[in-house]
């Protein structure tokens, strides 16, 4: 076994260069009667980052962080950090959470506890599961990769060593929004008989159905689907197409501004959660700011970006899921997937439409997303491990 325990002590000197950071700000100018419509708005952030400079304190959250049982082991040449918390119940199931971006392994933090011991929540502890939230390669305090092609379908691979040759459980659940969806699917494709069944919050952008010209065959959802598609793609999908082509360009200016990373990651927790354009209905500013710290300590968001990149130019077709899978669908989120196109592509087994939610969907509703993952795994305990 390579598993060695792991804490987050971020060095006195990366925190105090990031305070000299944010007291000399060179800040933009912003048009008169400007909201948010041409990106982060100015003034908002201002109050962000005096939060941030006078008020934040990381090593409280350091702390919290801490709480967790934390791992780091190396696979494919990867140090990959996960957590690793254990059930309190008769037979847990264990189930593994992959985040996405521009959060981190943080997207699962409140929904651990929930999960891991039930019966302190509310729940039936005859639903426990063992739960392991990794940090993607290149994200949080996973290292960055060396070379090109880490994309979903190879850390897809990394994920089966990771549970089985490294946790030593021969078969498991998984589940993941965002690029963490992706990387599930792949799992599911390719290891189907390691899985009892996956649950998603999204199926990512389809692609094959947006390009699909032969309208006759698609359905008015479908069809409606692409028109949604176009327009978010318009609008919104700016930022895919710099992290998918200019990667290392975009790299340079947010690894050196603190106050442009925090503009970069801010304006999508806005724009994706169900927040009515108010961050603080959904997420108070330690939280904010906790996820971009973990960018800006780690300094990754160039290696994020690059695996969009990947994602964009090395990922392998994947073919009908055949493992049973859960969708739980959050309103807010980005676009949702039409059912016929589902029902065609993935064993869907439980289709959840959420009454409320966006994209960061255990971090927005912890509650709603927990009962969704034991009722969706449920029938699975019966079964012979």
């Amino acid at each position: 076994m390579t598993i060695k325990r792991f804490q987050i002590q971020v060095s006195d000197e990366i925190l105090n260069d990031l305070q000299y950071r944010i007291h000399h700000i060179r800040w933009p100018d912003q048009l008169e009667n400007a909201d948010w419509e041409r990106g982060t708005e100015l003034n908002y952030l201002k109050s962000l980052v005096s939060y941030w400079r006078d008020h934040y304190d990381w090593r409280a959250q350091e702390a919290k962080l801490n709480r967790f049982s934390q791992f780091c082991c190396k696979i494919d040449g990867i140090d990959v950090h996960f957590v690793h918390e254990r059930g309190k119940g008769p037979d847990p199931l264990p189930l593994i959470l992959t985040h996405g971006w521009p959060d981190s392994y943080l997207r699962y933090q409140k929904i651990i506890p929930l999960l891991t011991d039930p019966a302190s929540h509310g729940g039936n502890p005859e639903d426990a599961f063992d739960v392991i939230v990794p940090s993607l390669p290149g994200f949080g305090f996973s290292s960055r990769p060396k070379y090109p092609g880490v994309n979903n379908f190879r850390v897809a691979e990394m994920w089966v060593k990771l549970m089985t040759e490294e946790l030593g459980y021969s078969k498991f659940a998984a589940a993941g929004g965002d690029i963490g969806s992706g990387v599930t699917r792949y799992l599911a494709a390719n290891h189907p008989e390691r899985l009892y069944g996956i649950h998603l919050t999204d199926i990512g952008i389809i692609r094959d159905l947006i390009a699909s010209s032969d309208q006759a065959t698609l359905s008015e959802e479908e069809r409606q689907y692409q028109n949604n598609a176009s327009a978010w793609m318009a609008q919104e999908g700016g930022y895919m197409s710099i992290q998918s082509t200019r990667p290392q360009t975009l790299a340079y200016g947010l690894s050196d501004s603190p106050v442009g990373l925090a503009g970069w990651i801010t304006e999508k927790f806005r724009s994706w959660s169900d927040c009515n354009g108010d961050l603080a209905q959904k997420f108070s500013k330690d939280e904010l700011l906790t996820h971009i710290m973990m960018y800006w300590v780690t300094n990754t968001i160039g290696s994020t970006a690059h695996m969009y990149y990947d994602n964009a130019h090395s990922l392998p077709p994947i073919g009908y899921i055949e493992v049973p899978t859960g969708l739980a669908l959050f309103p807010a989120d980005i676009l949702l997937p039409p059912k016929e196109w589902a029902m065609r592509n993935l064993n869907v087994t439980r289709w959840t439409s959420m009454p409320r939610g966006g994209h960061f969907t255990a971090l927005e509703e912890p509650d709603l997303f927990a009962d969704d993952i034991r009722a969706s795994f449920r029938p699975f305990r019966t079964k012979s491990w």
